[in-house]
């Protein structure tokens, strides 16, 4: 059989250059801060739901204790 596209594992795998080190670093970063503004967004959208409308909290399959706790995430300027 022809193995030309199983992939190569881990430990043959050419490492990183030092120039590509920084850019992934970077590149976890930028993905970690677009993480937690993804999340704040959402329990800022949470904690707006639950006062306009909260029958909508149960359409999304939510109870009011978990919306709470996840409010309560939320930087306590923003609460």
């Amino acid at each position: 059989m022809n193995h030309i596209l199983v992939s190569v594992p881990p430990a043959v795998r050419q490492p990183a250059s030092p120039k590509q080190a920084p850019r992934r670093r970077l590149a976890v970063l930028r993905n970690t801060i677009a993480a937690w503004r993804e999340r704040t967004r959402f329990r800022w959208d949470l904690k707006r739901m639950s006062e306009v409308s909260p029958h909508l909290i149960d359409d999304i399959g939510l109870t009011t204790p978990q919306v709470e706790e996840e409010i309560a995430k939320l930087p306590f300027w923003q609460r």
